[in-house]
């Protein structure tokens, strides 16, 4: 048996050129045609053709407008799991309460750039640990690649906010015009009061969506209800107007008029995916091997003896995916392997009583396993025995790499904020003068000292000196005596800066003993800090 293969290029192959860009469904071709006709066992057909299909790829090309099909599967249901999870999250978490005690805000997660800290939950993060953001960010790049790795582009069409909201406009148009045809039949209609009606019923939610998107945003910067009340009466500062009127535009466009066209010509990352894959990633595939020859009519081509594939050129794929590509097609730039094309797919190959996975996620390693089969031993033993995607697609060795150097990433930014000092000092010597001598005999040295009380609680320090022999200490305002060591207070998330005179006879000191030490330790604590200094004079 001859197995033709089409649509698909051959391992090691670049795509075909009109398969690199796709751009959209064009209205013309996507209007469904009346009495729109149907096979013997009921499936629909579409006359769908994705525009970029044997054309020559453009730097850039117009939009055209896409009417998305709804369909129903496994992967659009995880499709809706994700989205409302990401859209709660990122609502929800500003208005989340967490008691710090009655010295800190108890917003669970704030940027505060005022106070210059932020807070996520019980952690704190201060101007000079911002090394725990910058692990984070790390945390997140590597990541993207074991996702990557593992299953393609699973972030670009499950969680990226572009496709997360993209999907929430899409269904609010759903929700108000109607389904694909609905919206294809409105858009071809004169302009007429139920045109501008639905136009701007659905242009208007969007506008709510935008506003309700920047609005969140600001609230993570400052406390929810106090800035939300303050931006309803116009008390708010100027730089929240702003924020919530560039979110919003760009919400708008973004989400509701550009969709697909960020993904295809702004996005970087369909570009850098390919060097995060091999021959064992997954990504969504359209098994030619099975489907080819395609044949709308494949009863009437059995009974005349022709061959013919599972493939009933039915477009179902293409009139559901959300950028107008068509997967027969091959891999393209602007697949973002959300599986639509798969759950319709599945769905047609029940109606018509076939083994479903003639687009599934797949590897090329499994494609080409499965086309050799296909050749070798005929489609339909090839189907019988077709490698479907597991467990050992994602135990790999280049998955275990990331995984691994994610992981070590994370407990050691666990362990460094569970074990980190929440008590910081620090001293500076006075540069002019730098000593002063005092009419007994001895001399005197002055010092800046800061104190950082990185809890949300008061604080008293132990403040003191090491070595010296015979140096006193005080500061104006805390203690007018000399000592050898005095108590310093401290409020909650302070820095408390004052200033540290100590005087000594430099008669009893050395090279040696003219290096001493600040050391601050928590009265009632563990935590201690420790800064090195040098005692000047006029015999050194």
């Amino acid at each position: 048996m001859t197995v033709t293969l089409v649509g698909r290029p051959d391992l090691g192959q670049r795509p075909a050129a009109g398969a690199t860009f796709a751009g959209s469904l064009s209205p013309s071709v996507a209007e469904p045609v009346p009495g729109a006709p149907t096979n013997p066992a009921g499936v629909r057909q579409y006359d769908d053709t994705a525009v970029n299909k044997g054309k020559k790829p453009k730097l850039y090309k117009g939009r055209e407008p896409i009417y998305p099909r709804r369909v129903n599967g496994q992967f659009r249901r995880w499709k809706w799991i994700i989205m409302i999870l990401c859209l709660a999250v990122y609502y929800i978490t500003p208005w989340i309460r967490f008691d710090r005690g009655p010295y800190a805000p108890d917003q669970a997660v704030l940027v505060d750039l005022a106070g210059r800290r932020f807070f996520f939950f019980w952690i704190e993060i201060w101007p000079q640990e911002f090394f725990y953001v910058a692990g984070l960010l790390i945390m997140a790049g590597i990541g993207l690649f074991l996702v990557t790795s593992a299953v393609g582009r699973a972030w670009c069409g499950y969680a990226c906010p572009q496709t997360v909201w993209t999907d929430l406009f899409i269904w609010i148009e759903r929700l108000v015009i109607g389904d694909r045809n609905a919206r294809m039949k409105l858009d071809k209609e004169p302009f007429s009061g139920r045109k501008l009606r639905l136009k701007a019923s659905v242009h208007g939610i969007w506008l709510l969506i935008a506003v309700a998107t920047g609005g969140a945003w600001i609230f993570y910067f400052a406390d929810a209800p106090t800035l939300l009340g303050q931006f309803v009466r116009g008390q708010a500062p100027l730089t929240a107007y702003v924020t919530v009127a560039v979110l919003t535009f760009t919400t708008y466009t973004l989400g509701g008029l550009m969709r697909e066209q960020v993904c295809t010509y702004m996005c970087p990352w369909p570009r850098i995916q390919a060097a995060m894959m091999d021959e064992h990633s997954l990504t969504v595939t359209y098994n030619d091997w099975r489907g080819e020859p395609r044949s709308r009519h494949a009863k009437r081509a059995a009974a005349e003896g022709r061959v013919v594939g599972d493939c009933i050129d039915c477009n179902a794929c293409v009139a559901v995916c959300p950028t107008g590509i068509d997967i027969r097609d091959g891999q393209q730039l602007p697949c973002i392997t959300c599986a639509l094309c798969i759950d319709a797919c599945d769905e047609v190959m029940a109606k018509i009583g076939k083994p479903k996975g003639l687009i599934s996620y797949t590897t090329l390693a499994d494609y080409a396993a499965n086309t050799k089969r296909a050749a070798e031993e005929g489609v339909e033993a090839a189907k019988a025995r077709q490698v479907l995607p597991g467990w050992r697609e994602v135990m790999r060795p280049r998955v275990f790499l990331y995984f691994g150097l994610w992981s070590a990433i994370g407990l050691g930014m666990v362990f460094a904020v569970l074990s980190r000092d929440r008590l910081d000092l620090s001293v500076a010597h006075d540069r002019n003068p730098r000593f002063v001598q005092l009419s007994d005999g001895s001399v005197r040295n002055g010092y800046t000292v800061k104190i950082m009380n990185m809890e949300p609680t008061p604080r008293e320090f132990d403040f003191g000196l090491e070595g010296l022999p015979g140096g006193l200490m005080w500061s104006p305002g805390i203690v007018d005596e000399p000592a050898r060591r005095f108590a310093v207070p401290v409020g909650p998330d302070q820095v408390r800066e004052f200033r540290v005179f100590v005087k000594a006879d430099p008669r009893d000191l050395t090279d040696d003993t003219a290096a001493f030490t600040f050391r601050t330790f928590e009265m009632g604590g563990r935590e201690n800090s420790t800064s090195s200094a040098v005692f000047d004079s006029p015999e050194r």
